[in-house]
């Protein structure tokens, strides 16, 4: 359960000055929506003053020793299960919130992956058809000119073949 800094500077008997100064330093921490959790407070500061009140009440009342001791062993467990109940949520909440990091993070990979996959196909791509150029070049393979433009380059063809020059000659 989550309270204000207010009312938490109330029930633990100390300013809210306090407060903001433990959570600056990194000793206590807070919500989103700025307010603090009570399991938060249990750990840093203690029980809370109005707990302490009623504890303190309870003992100065008249009483038997056997009865006395009961009810302080039943308001001890009470205080523990409780304590452990706001453990226990806040420890859930963690887990769920590590889970989510980690769905998205698992998406984002998934997401680098297809990415990475496209990126390698096409550098396959590029260097089959460089790799075909190449070969090629080296061969001195030429296309056939299509028919309709056969009788254009026979004379153009015949030149070239004759001075055909390779781009690492000057």
């Amino acid at each position: 359960m989550n309270i204000s800094v207010t009312k938490a500077a109330k029930e633990w008997g100390v300013s809210r000055t306090t407060i903001y100064q433990k959570v600056n330093n990194g000793e206590l921490s807070r919500t989103a929506d700025k307010k603090i959790d009570i399991a938060e407070m249990l750990r840093v500061f203690g029980e809370p003053i109005s707990k302490k009140r009623t504890e303190r009440s309870m003992n100065t009342v008249q009483s038997t020793p056997l009865n006395s001791q009961s009810v302080q062993y039943s308001t001890d467990i009470e205080h523990q299960l409780a304590l452990e109940k706001l453990k226990n949520e806040h420890l859930s909440q963690q887990v769920s919130d590590q889970k989510k990091v980690i769905e998205n993070y698992q998406q984002q990979i998934g997401q680098l992956n297809k990415t990475l996959d496209k990126a390698n196909a096409s550098i396959q791509d590029f260097a089959q058809a460089r790799l075909l150029e190449f070969k090629k070049f080296e061969q001195g393979y030429e296309p056939p000119p299509l028919a309709q433009e056969k009788e254009k380059t026979d004379d153009l063809s015949v030149a070239t073949t004759q001075k055909k020059k390779r781009w690492w000659e000057f």
